[in-house]
């Protein structure tokens, strides 16, 4: 283990440290945004959903809208695979902010016990940013899909 806080260079040491990881740290931020948002959209569609279900059972007493319950069953089904891809979506994003993390911290180990983490820092870091594209990708596929649902196309 290599003492870093031992002399005047060591507060140099500390500082790059720090500026090196300021960069995952801003990423980490905007992630933190992206997960708001889908779990702000996730919240929607169950909100959706919830109120097909209010109209389903107001239905249930209406015995002549049988061929509008069918509807509401094959809106609450497509919403359901929407719900499906939000929440795959949501576990990518927090699987980039977990990988972010472990780079952050495999920055800081790598100087205290004086190993070289640029492998694992790059592999990490790939790993990341593959499941952030994963998590944009459900998401703009979500979007497409609520264009389709506002358009009766489902």
């Amino acid at each position: 283990m290599i003492d870093i806080f031992s002399d005047d260079s060591s507060i140099n040491t500390v500082s790059h440290l720090i500026q090196l990881a300021v960069a995952p740290v801003f990423l980490l931020a905007g992630v933190a945004g992206v997960l708001n948002v889908l779990v702000n959209r996730l919240s929607r569609i169950i909100d959706k959903s919830e109120k097909l279900t209010e109209k389903l059972e107001t239905n249930r007493d209406d015995k002549l809208i049988d061929k509008k319950s069918k509807f509401i069953k094959k809106q609450r089904s497509y919403l359901e695979i929407r719900v499906s891809n939000m929440n795959f979506s949501i576990l990518s994003c927090t699987m980039t902010g977990f990988l972010i993390s472990l780079v952050i911290m495999i920055i800081f180990l790598s100087a205290f016990f004086a190993f070289n983490g640029s492998a694992a820092i790059s592999t990490l870091f790939i790993m990341a940013m593959a499941s952030f594209i994963i998590a944009l990708s459900l998401f703009l596929k979500e979007i497409f899909m609520a264009s389709r649902y506002f358009k009766g196309k489902f």
